[in-house]
């Protein structure tokens, strides 16, 4: 009777408990309610030429990102990390969960995942295709330039999809890696956020900060979470003001070269900004453009920028206020548009119409390259075009002045 009842109890309770125990890992993570779907390895390496090079959009220290073809799904971006960059199978599973709940226009979005211990390890997200690859592309030069709306939209969207983490999720979400590779273009050039390897949850009740690990890209790196170890919500932020200041200028993070030490983008464009002046920091590509430019709206966000980037976090200005500012900036100067429509600041000389604006008097607000003669503040200015072989500037402020072929006409000059 005794070997009996200790047989029916083995069987019936300990031998279940032992099974739940065994089975808890796995199962508490395909039940959790992510409504995401479960992709196998074998279908991820069909759609990307089993991971080619021919495939690839882009690597970096989280791992590599392959273009897929599904039939199904279409396009989209699969992200295979490497070995190191989850230190547990649960790290992956929580940046799951929290991509599958964290849903927003301005956010990349998570599709699906792949979790396979039986092929070492694999641990891959699947997100949506964005076409337009990132604003770092942009910035330096690698793709055609934006022009200043785009770069006001592109600032603007990524602000929201930043804002949305900070405000809209309880406990606020802080990325940590707010940078221009991780800011995405999509086929109408909105911007995404993405790449979410680093993000942390904000303090809860009356906490002030989160204690952290310093993790983070150099030069975008808040020198307050630096020194303190104290992170806030305000580290994206100057992340963030960083951005605008790359956007205006499109110029990298620190710079050098053989006549000036390393220089942060901060303490080169703080002089001009700080004097009201955005033109000489302003990226050149702006004034070749057929859309004129308004400086005004360009000086803002520099000037944005530095209340972004002060020293004392509690300074700043929060992400929903940053996108307010955005907003009114764009709106501000599509106002202005709409009332100035039958107007012009560059007038062809010799027009009998005088401008009506007297605070456009000893200033310009818009250039625009478009007339083939101008006037600027009383003094006439003859546009010509230059032809020379092979012509190339080494300063990036000068790049599109650059031509394939120049030509002098000097009776016109």
């Amino acid at each position: 009777m005794v070997l009996a009842s200790l047989y029916f109890l083995f069987r019936r309770k300990v031998i279940p408990f032992l099974k739940s125990l065994k089975g808890k890992e796995q199962s508490s993570f395909k039940y959790d309610k992510i409504s995401l779907r479960h992709f196998d390895f074998q279908e991820l390496e069909r759609a990307t030429k089993n991971f080619s090079q021919d495939c690839l959009l882009g690597s970096g220290a989280f791992g590599n990102v392959y273009k897929g073809t599904f039939d199904l799904e279409g396009t989209l971006a699969i992200k295979r990390a490497h070995s190191e960059s989850f230190s547990t199978v649960e790290e992956f599973r929580n940046e799951v969960r929290l991509l599958s709940a964290v849903k927003h226009k301005n956010l990349i979005g998570l599709v699906g995942y792949c979790e396979e211990p039986e092929r070492g390890g694999a641990k891959i997200l699947v997100y949506e295709y964005v076409p337009n690859g990132s604003l770092l592309e942009y910035i330096m030069g690698n793709r055609m330039s934006l022009t200043w709306k785009q770069r006001v939209n592109i600032a603007n969207g990524a602000a929201r999809g930043i804002a949305y983490l900070h405000e809209g999720v309880k406990p606020s979400i802080i990325h940590r890696d707010i940078k221009p590779s991780n800011i995405l273009l999509g086929e109408g050039f909105e911007a995404k956020v993405s790449d979410f390897g680093l993000v942390k949850s904000g303090p809860t009740g009356d906490q002030s900060h989160v204690s952290s690990q310093i993790k983070g890209t150099p030069g975008y790196l808040d020198p307050a979470y630096c020194s303190s170890f104290h992170l806030t919500k305000f580290s994206d932020v100057y992340s963030f003001g960083i951005i605008l200041l790359q956007l205006v200028s499109a110029r990298p993070v620190v710079d050098s070269t053989e006549k000036q030490s390393i220089q942060h983008i901060i303490d080169w464009a703080r002089p001009s900004l700080e004097k009201g002046s955005v033109e000489g920091i302003m990226d050149a590509n702006l004034l070749c453009q057929s859309e004129a430019c308004n400086m005004e709206v360009m000086l803002k966000m520099g000037q944005l920028a530095l209340r972004c980037v002060v020293e004392e976090p509690k300074q700043r200005p929060t992400m929903t206020q940053v996108c307010q500012e955005l907003e009114q900036a764009l709106y501000s100067a599509d106002s202005f548009n709409n009332k100035q429509s039958s107007k012009e600041f560059f007038t062809p000389t010799g027009s009998s119409q005088p401008s009506t604006n007297s605070e456009s008097q000893g200033s310009v607000d818009l250039y625009d390259c478009s007339q083939s003669f101008v006037s600027i503040n009383g003094v006439g200015f003859q546009k010509f075009h230059v032809d020379i072989d092979s012509l190339s500037f080494k300063s990036t402020d000068l790049r599109c002045l650059e031509n394939n072929s120049i030509s002098i006409d000097m009776d016109r000059i």
